[in-house]
Parts: structure tokens; sequence; C-alpha cells
């Protein structure tokens, strides 16, 4: 909530959307349409939120397209063909975002070959490594750490408690959530001799005749780099590169409780759910959407415009444009009559036990026939 007042014309301008009604009333925030007061703007984007408006007091609010807001109460209305991208214009002017002052606090620690941009704003108790660099605007909230040889782009917002690893590049008005890791190691080990994974690997079951080893760690000498506008959820990781860099694209959005393996490049625009997990080496197109616990094992290439429903397991390739869900990953329409007919099996395995009982002994029903 913002005590900021704006009015209803100048939000529904600056949205593209129109106002009817009394454009000079102002709101200081949004609130639901059965607990808004006559300050707030009630969000009723959808006609199932007609009854919820006359619980409440507001004045004003956003609607659909062709709805009577006279009728319901309404002194002003915000009209948008498309309500909720209208939405996302709207919480962005109502969003003051965090408390972050221009300037440097006192308690943060500063390497003196750190290069800081114009017009920064940095926390209480951030750290910023050596040659460190940290663009114009950028923002970056308290207990953050910015480590050696990192890059931070103009107008990016680092949240408390985030963990920026040695080398990582982050783009212009990227924003990553309390929490993140950008740039551990990669999860990336191996074996003197062949070990019992490498081995179940190629005979897909068998572990061979492996012996008891140890587990020598492969260091990654990558980094991580996040392209411009790229937005990175609450305690999400993703792990730097062996050789060469994890990529995240422009404009992608990565949810909270996610991991992004070593080497992993993610194309512009997708759209990763909660607790997605993608593994080392995985390429993933543009625009692509994996619904939260999706799961894609490592080396696979994903085409552009893949979605997958939520919890699936990607096993192999997904050529562009393919709709997918379950484990193993099958298009959407035939993975929902394997899950018909499953539900179904019940059933027919006590009909097929039926007509195999009756096979067996024909005359048990019907009695001893002369």
């Amino acid at each position: 909530m913002t005590d900021r007042a704006h009015r209803i014309d100048a939000l529904a301008q600056a949205i593209g959307a129109r106002v009817e009604g009394r454009g000079d009333l102002t709101i200081t925030h949004a609130a639901e349409p059965a607990t808004a007061a006559p300050d707030a703007l009630a969000i009723a984007m959808d006609p199932k939120f007609a009854a919820a408006l006359s619980q409440g007091s507001a004045r004003a609010a956003l609607v659909w397209e062709g709805a009577d807001w006279r009728a319901l109460g309404l002194e002003a209305a915000i009209i948008a063909v498309r309500p909720r991208y209208a939405l996302a214009g709207l919480t962005a002017r109502l969003d003051p975002g965090p408390a972050l002052p221009a300037g440097v606090h006192p308690s943060a620690v500063i390497d003196p070959s750190a290069v800081l941009g114009e017009r920064v704003a940095i926390g209480p108790f951030v750290w910023i490594g050596p040659g460190a660099q940290i663009g114009d605007g950028a923002r970056i909230a308290s207990h953050a750490s910015i480590a050696e040889g990192a890059a931070i782009g103009a107008g990016a917002l680092i949240h408390a408690g985030v963990r920026v690893c040695a080398r990582a590049r982050i783009g212009a008005r990227a924003i990553v959530h309390p929490g993140a890791v950008i740039g551990a190691d990669g999860f990336s080990f191996v074996t003197l001799e062949k070990s019992a994974v490498e081995a179940a690997r190629e005979t897909l079951g068998d572990r061979g005749d492996a012996q008891a080893q140890a587990w020598t760690r492969i260091h990654s000498l990558g980094a991580v780099v996040l392209g411009e506008d790229v937005e990175i959820g609450a305690n999400t990781t993703i792990d730097r590169g062996t050789i060469r860099d994890t990529e995240i694209g422009a404009g992608t959005r990565i949810d909270n409780l996610v991991q992004v393996g070593h080497n992993a490049r993610i194309g512009r625009d997708c759209l990763i759910c909660g607790q997605a997990g993608v593994a080392g080496s995985v390429t993933l197109g543009d625009r692509v959407v994996l619904g939260g616990r999706t799961a894609v094992s490592d080396h696979l290439r994903v085409g552009d415009d893949v979605v997958t429903g939520g919890g699936t397991g990607v096993l192999s390739d997904v050529p562009a444009g393919r709709v997918m869900f379950g484990t193993p990953a099958t298009k959407m329409d035939t993975q929902i009559e394997i899950y018909k007919a499953l539900r179904r099996l019940p059933r027919l395995v006590k009909q097929v036990a039926a007509l195999q009982k009756a096979v067996t002994n024909p005359r048990q029903k019907g009695g001893t026939q002369s």
C-alpha cells in the first residue's frame, strides 16, 4: 500500500484503458472488491467479482468490458479489454518498491577497486567485492553480496540477501528476489574409473562391475550471464558453467525455488514456474513455459514455444511448439487419454478376471448341461 494519491483518469491513461464516470476521483491503493475502502481501487476484472463489490465500499474499480459499473454502485470505472494485462501496468504504478534511499549506507563494505555508477542505492551490510561493477541506478538491498568481478546492469534491483557470485553478469533492469544465489559452483563430479552411474546410463539398468570409489570435484570456471529484464525468484539457484557460462536470455522470468544447472542455456522470454529443475547442459529455446515442478533431464534440447504442465518429467528432446505433460513427458492430449485409461484400469481388470473365469468354467453359472 502507498499513501500517494492517484487520479483515476491518469491511471487509466497510463495503462491504455478508458475511464468512465468521475475521472477526478483519487485512490491510494488497490484492494479486493469485498474489502475495498473508499480510497481503494477495487480489482474486479470478471463478472464473478460483481457480488463482492457490494460487500466493500469502493467508489472506483478496474472492471471488465461491458460491465454496468453504475449498477454496481461505483462512481468511476477503469475499463480494459484485457483487464489482467491492464493489471500489470496498474500494479507497476502502485508498487512503491523497496525503501532504498540513494547513496551508499555507512555499513556497506565496498572494495576500493569496485566501480559504482551514478544514482546507485546500496543498502545496509552490503558487500561488494574486488573489481565488481555496479551500473547506473542499480539498487542493492541489505545483506546482499556482490562477489569479485561481478557486474550488475543499469537499473537492476538486487533484493535482500541475494548472493551474486564471482564473475556473474546481470543485465540491465533485472530483478533478483531475496535469497537467490547466482553463480554457485555446478554439481559436477567424476570418478577415476567408470562409475555405476555411467554404466547404468549406458545399459539402462545394469550398474556393471563398478567398484567403490570416491568422487572428485570438477571445478566451475565459467560464470552466469543474465540478460536484460530477467527476473529471478526467491531462493532460486543458478549454477555457473564448467567452462562456458550458464546463460539466461533477456526477458525470461524464473519463479521461486527453481534450480538451473551448470552450462544450461535458457532462451528469451521463457517462464519457469516454482520448483522446476533444469539440469546441467540443457538448452531451452525462446518463450518456453515450464509448469511448476517440471524436471528437465541433463543435456536435452527443448524447442521454442514448448509448454509443459505441472509435474512434467522431460526425459528426451522436445520439438518446438509442443505442449507436454506427465512423466515421461508426452503430448498433453495423449497424456490425458492415458490418464483416463489408467483410472479405468481397476474396472477393466475385474472385467477381464470375470471373462477369464467364465471361459475357464463355462458351466459354473448355468449349471450342468445335459
